[in-house]
């Protein structure tokens, strides 16, 4: 039974410039490792060929050391590897892709699909119909040509294109790169295999969005898998299965803190993720002293686990409780500065007023003697 992957969306050589160094050198390098994993299974299920639908690479100005990189990547998986530009890298005259092949860096394994023309894989038992973006955008279904295109009654018709499925996405996500909805019973495809939508997503029987195998945005939309598709034969159903090879899984969090309840189930949470997280979390409500120091200990212990998390505490008020106020020893003018900064966290300098209040009831029972300490 005719088998391959399809994938799409690499985007070798992106940047990651709202993340520390280190995480966003980390975060770069996993695109590459996700290559060599889908290389691998690829090799280790022996599937017919491995499609990838466009923006392969992030952007036309990458390194050449980046392109050499990306096909080194391919080397564990020995069968047919079809590559389509998407609108990062579309095929212009003067592109990635044309520099690649002066560098002599593509394997002869590796099919670049530059035109819209037939590409026929007898021995995968089907043929490539692709839509290869000459342009990064363009108001032109480029898969029109697809029902015309002749191919063989004994193999599988194979589409593949990079764009936006028309009334299917979002319309605010819509491209400029329209594909009509209906192209793959209207072209008489077996499997239309698309890419630019960068989550996991069914259009049809037929029509997937396989979304990026190596997860870049906080969104909980299926990105970080591959697919594997299996149809019997021209004509007969096309049965797909996702499979992980993401190294990093995004998160974006909200927590709401206002009983001492609220940052147990907090901490509990944070220390059930596995370390390879991406974490965005914002805290919002009140707390008091005791619990924000609990909050901000084990932020401190996942920060160090996780490749990368990111805490908004703007909206997360500091409230000392009596208690708070009368382990710190804080009485006459003290005590009004504690109230007063309390205050202005309501106000445009919360941020300021929060961090003070937090270094005074610092310093204050840093002061104390041992004996008076609330901990001993």
């Amino acid at each position: 039974m005719p088998c391959f992957l399809h994938t799409a969306d690499w985007q070798i050589g992106r940047q990651y410039g709202r993340f520390a160094s280190d995480d966003a050198v980390a975060l770069a390098e996993a695109r590459f490792t996700c290559v060599e994993r889908i290389a691998g299974l690829a090799s280790e299920w022996q599937v017919d060929a491995v499609l990838v639908a466009g923006d392969v690479f992030d952007a036309q100005t990458v390194s050449d050391r980046v392109i050499r990189r990306l096909f080194n990547a391919l080397q564990a998986y020995r069968g047919p590897w079809l590559l389509l530009p998407g609108n990062h890298d579309a095929a212009l005259v003067e592109s990635v892709w044309s520099r690649a092949q002066r560098l002599q860096a593509v394997p002869d394994n590796v099919h670049l699909l530059l035109r819209p023309e037939v590409v026929s894989l007898p021995n995968a038992d089907f043929a490539v119909l692709p839509a290869p973006l000459t342009q990064r955008q363009t108001n032109r279904d480029l898969t029109e040509w697809f029902a015309g295109a002749d191919t063989p009654a004994n193999l599988l018709r194979i589409g593949i294109a990079h764009g936006s499925v028309q009334g299917i996405l979002a319309a605010e996500i819509d491209s400029p790169n329209p594909i009509a909805a209906g192209r793959a019973e209207q072209a008489r495809l077996d499997y239309l295999a698309l890419g630019d939508w960068h989550g996991l997503k069914q259009v049809d029987a037929r029509t997937w969005y396989s979304g990026t195998p190596e997860q870049e945005r906080f969104k909980d939309n299926g990105a970080g898998q591959v697919l594997k598709v299996e149809i019997a034969g021209p004509g007969a159903p096309a049965t797909v299965t996702a499979h992980a090879v993401g190294c990093y899984h995004w998160q974006q969090w909200r927590r709401e803190i206002q009983l001492a309840s609220d940052i147990d189930h907090c901490i509990a949470e944070l220390e059930a993720q596995p370390d390879t997280s991406v974490l965005d979390l914002t805290l919002r409500g009140s707390t008091d002293l005791t619990g924000l120091q609990r909050l901000q200990q084990a932020i401190s212990v996942a920060t160090g686990r996780f490749r990368s998390l990111a805490c908004h505490w703007a909206e997360l008020s500091l409230v000392p409780s009596a208690d708070d106020l009368i382990s710190l020893q804080a009485d006459g003018y003290l005590a009004a500065v504690v109230e007063q900064l309390q205050q202005r966290q309501d106000g445009d300098d919360a941020a300021v007023a929060r961090e003070a209040l937090m270094i005074l009831a610092t310093l204050l029972r840093d002061q104390q003697p041992a004996g008076d300490s609330p901990c001993n």
